[in-house]
């Protein structure tokens, strides 16, 4: 069934134009009597049925609302070190489907890409465009934010500040996932490397602010992969996959 995302919860009636009334319309050639889905970025669904059809301008009626069974019971956020090339691109994609509730970029000291301010800041439209694309896409209840660049420093101590489990993924080894998350845990932070993995420096740094070094095991995975792979195993362990 066709999603859309609403600013704000409706109430019995819900228009939508502009880009979506045009999707609708033009796009998708829906009729009057037709079913979709709103969500008001909250995590509620709502279901609706079109009433009216003007141009680009669509009215709904809303007829029911639930929970939307597709967020987790688990709030992860991901600290992703920047990679090289289009790579960003796929992690957050894949991340959003999977359920994160955010991705915050970070500057390592090993990273390759360091983009200026202009050029992430378009990097960031695009990166919060994509995410909202694959909310869509995968019944998600809210749209998952692509937060501004963090120094790797900024980024632990916002972990730290945050509260719940913490982590930092690393080749030199650490505590399994499932002695770290269980499905008491309601939030988690994760740490990915970039394609020269973490400094020792700051692992010791993240450590220090409360995050535990983890592993996914003997192999090492390529930066792109390893948060698709974290993400996987924690919402396994969190009992939401």
């Amino acid at each position: 069934m066709p999603r859309f995302f609403l600013e704000e919860a409706p109430g019995e009636l819900a228009v939508l134009d502009g880009e979506d009334g045009r999707h609708i319309a033009r796009s998708l050639r829906m009729r009057i009597g037709e079913s979709l889905t709103l969500c008001d970025c909250r995590g509620t669904d709502y279901d609706g049925v079109i009433e009216t059809i003007e141009g680009e301008r669509v009215s709904v009626r809303i007829v029911s609302s639930r929970p939307c069974a597709a967020e987790p019971t688990l709030q992860a956020v991901l600290y992703q070190a920047l990679p090289k090339l289009d790579k960003f691109d796929v992690v957050v994609q894949k991340s959003v489907e999977l359920g994160v509730a955010r991705i915050v970029p970070v500057l390592s000291m090993r990273c390759v890409s360091r983009p200026d301010a202009k050029s992430l800041a378009k990097k960031l439209e695009r990166w919060n465009r994509i995410a909202a694309e694959a909310a869509k896409q995968s019944g998600r209840g809210i749209l998952p934010e692509v937060s501004p660049a963090l120094s790797f420093e900024q980024a632990v101590r916002e972990a730290e500040a945050t509260g719940g489990v913490s982590l930092l993924f690393y080749e030199g080894g650490g505590a399994p996932i499932r002695t770290r998350i269980g499905q008491e845990t309601l939030s988690a932070s994760l740490f990915i490397g970039p394609e020269g993995g973490f400094d020792k420096s700051e692992v010791a740094l993240a450590r220090a602010h409360g995050v535990t070094p983890a592993t996914l095991g003997p192999r090492i995975l390529r930066t792109e992969t390893a948060p698709i792979a974290a993400l996987a195993a924690i919402m396994m362990a969190s009992g939401n996959l």
